[in-house]
């Protein structure tokens, strides 16, 4: 028998597709496709405390694609207006518009299907993203390298932690942030005139195996929280130093099925362990000093505690899962970035061709 979560999920996916939207094939569209990745680079690995620079993540003089930026008022938004009774705007400040960063790779071609990755507290890490496709979309090593994948960087809608628009948009369990980027952040996307300018019949693949979210921090538990709930939209989650932890506001609505917010991922809840296995790859990552908290009353915020049990329940669930822990770092360190982001961004996309 199916559980309530996996339920409400294929319901989520009726009313998608009955109602239409900019996406609404994504489920039909990944019915048919299948992929190979087999299990090269997945389970858990250590690296540090040494750390050196991954060339693939540094410009090698390869050909550049274009890069643009514009904005998105929250007031414009039927999702994220930025006036949710959680928010305390006094203390701590919602942004007017969020910028939305874009970059098309070299290796696109006009008119071709793209595969999408999305990327939190937008431009974070974009600078090693772009090194990353210019290099990798035309390496010649067949297992080194990248599809020409279009990345997204979406700006939070400002501060963090509860009652903030960042915590709301990123720590709440639900499918909200990912209706948000599907149907308000994509079509924004597809429709600047700018990139429409350059690109006069840019596309979006529908297939949710060639769609994927990246975060740190409280975006990586945005970039889970989006595939949990929304399998049917994207399927390669990327975490690194993932607030798995109670950051939900607790006055939200969602606390009355997940009171610890994301902590129940791996609580006695054992939401992943609990759940159907859904569709989904997933890169999660936590460093030593990451937030670690030796205060009993401080359990349900403890990210290194909260990232090894997500790994573990991923583990015991059977996923495609890749965990890595980095000694001697702290949270959302640059260096870890570094020298792993080539690594991870080629272990989540294995397996994808276009469809």
């Amino acid at each position: 028998m199916l559980n309530s979560n996996f339920r409400s999920v294929c319901a989520c996916w009726v009313v998608s597709i009955v109602l239409g939207g900019p996406f609404a094939g994504s489920a039909a569209s990944a019915a048919n496709y299948t992929e190979k990745p087999g299990k090269e680079g997945d389970g858990d690995h250590t690296i540090g405390p040494d750390y050196r620079m991954d060339l693939d993540l540094t410009d090698r003089g390869n050909p550049k694609g274009r890069s643009f930026e514009f904005s998105m008022r929250l007031a414009d938004s039927r999702i994220f207006r930025g006036d949710d009774s959680t928010l305390e705007p006094k203390k701590k400040a919602v942004r007017e518009e969020r910028k939305i960063f874009v970059y098309v790779p070299a290796a696109y071609k006009d008119g071709t299907k793209a595969p999408i990755l999305v990327t939190h507290d937008g431009p974070s890490r974009l600078d090693l993203v772009r090194n990353a496709l210019d290099n990798l979309t035309i390496s010649k090593d067949p297992k080194r390298r990248l599809p020409a994948f279009i990345v997204i960087a979406v700006q939070n809608g400002g501060n963090d932690g509860k009652n903030s628009e960042r915590g709301l948009e990123y720590d709440t369990m639900s499918d909200r942030f990912a209706r948000f980027i599907n149907d308000e952040v994509l079509p924004a996307v597809l429709n600047n005139s700018e990139i429409k300018a350059a690109y006069p019949k840019i596309a979006f693949t529908d297939n949710p195996w060639g769609r994927a979210a990246m975060g740190c921090s409280s975006g990586g538990a945005a970039a889970l929280t989006m595939g949990w709930f929304r399998p049917d939209l994207f399927r390669r989650l990327i975490t690194y130093s993932g607030t798995f932890v109670d950051q939900q506001d607790d006055d939200a609505p969602e606390e009355a099925r997940y009171p610890l917010g994301a902590w129940e991922y791996h609580s006695s809840m054992k939401l992943i362990e609990n759940s159907e296995k859904k569709p989904l790859r997933i890169f999660t990552h936590v460093s030593e000093n990451d937030n670690r908290s030796k205060d009993p009353e401080e359990t349900y915020h403890n990210w290194v505690m909260a990232n090894r049990r997500t790994a573990a329940a991923l583990k015991a669930k059977g996923y495609n899962y890749r965990f890595v822990y980095s000694r001697a770092t702290r949270h959302c360190d640059r260096k870890v970035f570094e020298q792993t982001l080539a690594d991870t961004l080629i272990w989540v996309w294995r397996g994808y061709h276009a469809d």
